[in-house]
């Protein structure tokens, strides 16, 4: 039978980078203050603010899931909602966890090609009045990458947070593949000038061990910020083993470096696949149409690849993946084809 490989079923499959894995080591020396208040934690968050080039508090959870939940919480109350596309990570993928933690806040689905909010769609969402039967919204969540491997310029994006802003909305931002949308192109620099209230900024997809920033732009989120982490299960007592890897990755400029690494790779196997590309492979994914008899001969490979919520097939690349790894899966494409 052949192996399994789970080189491009998704960057969360991917080790740690080395230079994850080594300020990892050097932060595991003597002792230290807990919940955050260590200098590994200080390090990191002042890396971060230097590469978003703005002043903010920065916590350290464990899970994207968890940021993205605790920082809508923080955005919306119980009978209101947030505003994001139809399939992103907070809409499809977290078990209901915003509306968990935000004790009932809503999502509202929006449309977009490529899963990038379309501006019409915004300014419907907004034009509607409030009612006491059903959630208005309060926050508008938007995701860079996004789902399907595309990025939003600086300028398509600011254009939205100006809508939502001007319509009273706060504004969070997903960036679990922030990385990767900085690699091709985003500038991270223009998020808080945007007007972004609260940022997640993944390290697990860039090559760290499972690791998430949380940035508070707004001032007025911090008060009783941690308290919430605490009642969330997200204020960890070593905060240092969070914090470590963005140190790492920042300092070395790792973090860049791999993330335009996996969006080569993901350009190379587009060019590979005999297969049509879905949507424009500008970070790390690649979505192909494929029936479902040519999926399973590529399954019969070894390859285990999903078929996503469009019914296409991704591949995901990661800090890891091979140039080797890219042909030889290209290969196995033609040959099923």
């Amino acid at each position: 039978m052949t192996r399994p490989r789970y080189d491009f079923a998704s960057d969360n499959t991917a080790p740690a980078a080395p230079e994850a894995i080594d300020a990892l080591l050097a932060a595991n020396q003597g002792f230290m203050a807990s919940y955050g208040d260590d200098e590994v934690s200080a390090r990191a968050a002042d890396l971060i603010r230097g590469l978003l080039d703005a002043d903010a508090e920065i916590r350290f959870v464990a899970s994207g899931t968890a940021a993205n939940a605790i920082a809508l919480a923080a955005l919306c109350r119980p009978f209101e909602a947030v505003l994001s596309h139809g399939h992103s990570h907070v809409a499809t993928d977290e078990t209901g966890a915003p509306g968990f933690f935000g004790h009932g806040l809503g999502i509202t689905a929006l449309e977009g090609a490529s899963g990038r909010i379309a501006p019409e769609a915004l300014d419907r969402a907004l034009a509607a009045h409030d009612s006491a039967h059903h959630q208005s919204p309060a926050a508008l969540s938007l995701t860079n990458a996004t789902e399907y491997g595309t990025v939003y310029s600086d300028d398509r994006l600011a254009a939205l947070t100006a809508r939502a802003r001007g319509a009273g909305l706060k504004i969070h931002l997903d960036g679990a593949r922030l990385a990767n949308a900085m690699a091709a192109g985003c500038d991270a620099r223009l998020l808080a000038r945007a007007g972004v209230d609260i940022l997640v900024v993944g390290g697990t997809k860039a090559g760290m061990t499972p690791a998430e920033a949380l940035v508070i732009f707004d001032n007025a989120l911090v008060r009783r910020f941690d308290a919430r982490l605490k009642q969330s299960g997200q204020l960890p007592s070593k905060s240092r083993f969070y914090a470590a890897p963005f140190v790492g990755m920042l300092e070395t400029g790792a973090f860049l470096r791999r993330a335009a690494h996996a969006n080569a790779m993901a350009r190379k196997l587009a060019s590979l696949s005999p297969f049509k590309t879905v949507h424009p492979v500008e970070a790390n994914g690649v979505f192909v149409e494929m029936d479902g008899a040519a999926h399973k001969r590529l399954l019969g490979k070894g390859w285990q690849v999903y078929r996503f919520l469009d019914g296409t097939v991704r591949f995901m690349c990661s800090w890891a993946t091979t140039e080797e790894a890219v042909e030889a899966l290209g290969a196995d494409l033609k040959a099923i084809a």
